[in-house]
């Protein structure tokens, strides 16, 4: 019985692999002898991790009232829908996006003024012979901290977002780099999407007829 209720458990925060033999690992664990102390000071452990815990309760509790609060605040918003129509844009991650780049449409004056903001646009430097392309140190940490975030949703929701990551990794990228280049392509978009008042549209965004290199 409290074998399947932890399985259970492994599987609702997330674990998909090897989940009978963590479950195993965790029972053995949990029924193997454990050390002892002085029934005082077990007392007083025990006393200490239920304060915790009801510490943590209260943590959560605070999470899941500000991101209810979150939601209601976003959805009135009239970019909340474009930003949600993207794949991996949740409330959370895109109401944090919203956040950073604001709702002025003319803040910035093209895409590249955008993805320079996130630091996902690479600078490129030039000198005689020499060329060398590096990131940019001056940015929104914020803003491009979600977009990393966004890259790993990205590759598993959008086929074209995982064939223009899968592409860049070939070529020598690594994940970071790679991520980096897609969520750059994304911020592309998104600034498009904002500015035509239109949602995502995956079709278009990744023409099966257009080979992305950028």
């Amino acid at each position: 019985m409290f074998g399947a209720s932890l399985r259970a458990a492994l599987v609702r925060v997330g674990r998909r692999r090897n989940i009978d033999h963590q479950t195993d690992r965790i029972l053995a664990g949990l029924r193997g002898e454990q050390f002892t102390q002085l029934p005082l000071v077990e007392q007083a452990m025990g006393r200490q991790a239920l304060a915790h815990l009801q510490a943590l309760n209260t943590a959560v509790a605070n999470v899941a009232d500000l991101e209810q609060a979150l939601g209601e605040a976003f959805a009135q918003h009239p970019d909340a829908a474009i930003l949600t129509s993207f794949p991996g844009l949740g409330t959370v991650l895109g109401a944090r996006i919203l956040g950073e780049i604001g709702d002025d449409r003319t803040r910035f004056t093209d895409a590249k003024a955008l993805k320079a903001f996130a630091e996902t646009a690479p600078v490129t430097r030039a000198s005689g012979l020499k060329r060398s392309v590096t990131m940019r140190i001056v940015r929104n940490r914020r803003l491009c901290h979600a977009g990393y975030l966004w890259a790993l949703p990205l590759l598993t929701r959008s086929p074209g977002a995982r064939a223009h990551y899968d592409r860049r990794r070939q070529r020598g990228d690594t994940y970071s780099a790679a991520a980096r280049n897609l969520a750059n392509r994304f911020f592309g978009i998104l600034y498009h999407c904002l500015q035509k008042r239109i949602n995502y549209d995956e079709a278009k965004a990744f023409p099966p007829d257009i080979k992305i290199t950028s």
